[in-house]
Order: C-alpha cells, then structure tokens, then sequence
C-alpha cells in the first residue's frame, strides 16, 4: 500500500494510516488525490488484516490543514462537462471511504474547507484539533460543493445549520464544529494523533462481522423509515446471530475471559 504519489500510509496494529501528503498547496485534493483515496480505501476494504483507518493531513508546515480544499488551479481549466466529471471522480472516492465496512476516522488539524470538509465529512467520525477551521466556501468562488457537500452536511449537523455555512460561506473553529455536531470531539493540537490513533486501534480490535453490520445498519437504515430501519436492523440481527463469532464473544462472556474473534 506504499505506492501513492501524494499519499503516505502506514499501518498499526490493524489500523491504516493516512495523510494526505501536497504540502505545497496545503493538502489539496486534486483528480490524482482523489483517484489514490479511491484506491487506497478499495485495498483497505480488501485487506482482512486492517479493522479501521485513520485519515488525516501530512506535515505542511506552519500552516497545518488536513486537506484545504479542491486544488482551485486544475479546477479553473475545467469546462461544465468536464467539472461535472470531476465532480463524479470526488464524489466516488468520498463513497468509497463512508461505503466501508470497518470505521474511518479523520483527524483534522488545520483547515478542512470545500473538498477538504468533503472528505472529512465522508469518513465515520470526525476529530478536530484545537485549531481546526472548517467550512464549505465554494459561494465565495461562484461555484457550489461538488463532492457531496450539499448532502452530507445537512445530514450530519441538520437543513438550517448547513444551509447557513454554504450561503455564507463562513468559516467555523472546531468549537462550533463540535456545538454543531460536526465533529464528535476536540483535541489539543499535541495529542490530536495519538490519541485518534489509540481510539483506532481500539475499533479494530472488535468483533469483525458485528463492527460491519452495525456500519451497514447505520449507513442503510439513517434515510429510510423507522420501520423499515427497524426491519433491517432485526435482518441482521439475525446474520450476526448464525456466526461463530457470536458464540465466541456470548461464551467468553460467561467464562469471564477475552473473545478471540475470528470474522467467521
């Protein structure tokens, strides 16, 4: 997983590593980026020996960004047709990371705006630091967001709230991220890696079957009708329930020791 162009992966103890690595343009994302995240995140869900992903931005210097954004100057040399396409690329690296099986953290450090925020937003949880700055600005270019902005955000933080960000186009610190739900924590500039890190490593060493039902119960079951949600939650309740898994975690339950999981 070491041949990426503007990547920079790592592995720990089940858990993949990313960063974003352009730090001349702050971490943006462009049609390459966005083509090595499909692909990495496409391997991750591959890779049995991986239970979680942690995303997040390389080192770019004094002014630290987990991804600032689209990268404006190959935007600006696109037609309709060809935006439209682009936007399709986005849209389906950010699918690949929120349609996975096993939990993706991002760890935002800096600024996460327009694409950036759009990626952030893809993954499972968001953690920021203490200087995060978050937004979708694209109003103040004359365009809107197109790696699916305009969906995510209202899902996540409600119509109204986000409905303000992108028609201002205001940037927001991680404090009013975490009031708005936008991200689930906050955390000092210092510990922000370590501990996204730890919390990782803890997701991956649950249950393999059960860790990507309750994903897939969330993810399908958030846009649809209570009861129909509470149907499918009861279908895989009941594919949990005929896996050696279960028996294993029940049973260890009761002697009182570690499950040993086995994905089976």
């Amino acid at each position: 997983m070491s041949d990426y162009k503007h990547l920079l992966i790592e592995e720990f103890d089940g858990v993949l590593v990313v960063r974003i690595n352009r730090p001349k343009v702050l971490n943006a994302l462009s049609s390459e980026v966005l083509e090595e995240i499909a692909q990495v995140f496409s391997r991750f869900e591959k890779n049995s020996n991986l239970g979680a992903a942690l995303l997040t931005g390389g080192d770019t210097g004094k002014k630290p960004a987990f991804a600032a954004g689209a990268d404006i100057s190959e935007m600006s040399e696109l037609s309709g047709y060809e935006l439209r396409a682009h936007s399709l690329a986005g849209q389906k690296a950010m699918n690949t990371i929120e349609r996975a099986s096993k939990p993706v953290l991002a760890a935002i450090r800096g600024f996460a705006l327009g694409g950036g925020l759009e990626l952030a937003m893809a993954c499972h949880m968001r953690w920021a630091s203490e200087n995060a700055v978050l937004g979708q600005p694209e109003i103040n270019l004359g365009i809107i967001p197109g790696f699916g902005g305009s969906q995510r955000l209202p899902r996540l933080i409600g119509k109204g709230k986000a409905l303000e960000l992108l028609l201002t186009g205001d940037n927001i610190k991680s404090a009013r991220a975490l009031e708005l739900g936008l991200v689930e924590r906050v955390v000092s500039d210092d510990s922000l890696f370590d501990e996204a890190l730890s919390f990782c490593k803890k997701l991956a060493s649950k249950a393999p079957i059960a860790r990507a039902l309750i994903l897939d119960s969330v993810n399908r079951g958030f846009d649809i009708e209570i009861d129909d949600a509470l149907n499918l939650e009861a279908d895989l309740f009941g594919v949990v329930g005929a896996t050696q898994d279960v028996k294993e975690g029940l049973n260890a339950f009761l002697e009182k020791r570690k499950p040993e999981y086995k994905g089976n």
